[in-house]
């Protein structure tokens, strides 16, 4: 009988302590985060485009466009390269195991 008197009063308080949680979700909803937002945000002017940084630049000051056939070439004389490369790596790691 003497060890309920001792663990009565804990379940107790274990048992209080659980009464009432409140869930962070139910807190952070459209109503309390989004509309206080907007109405800060009510007399703010709409953004624009700051025409000194150059966003829209003029045609002519932009790199010429290169036609799929350029790129073609450039790739390749770049898959050439390599595979010379790879060929001369070949040759010489061969050369150095005599």
């Amino acid at each position: 009988m003497k060890k309920l008197t001792y663990f009565a009063p804990i379940a107790l308080l274990a048992l209080a302590a659980c009464g009432s949680s409140t869930d962070a979700s139910e807190d952070a909803t459209a109503d309390t985060v989004e509309i206080p937002a907007d109405e800060a945000m009510s007399g703010v002017p709409d953004p624009v485009a700051d025409p000194a940084a150059g966003i829209d630049a003029p045609v002519d000051d932009m790199a010429p466009v290169e036609t799929t056939e350029d790129v073609g070439d450039a790739a390749e004389a770049a898959a050439m390269d390599a595979a010379a490369a790879a060929e001369a790596a070949t040759q010489e790691a061969e050369a150095s195991m005599e």
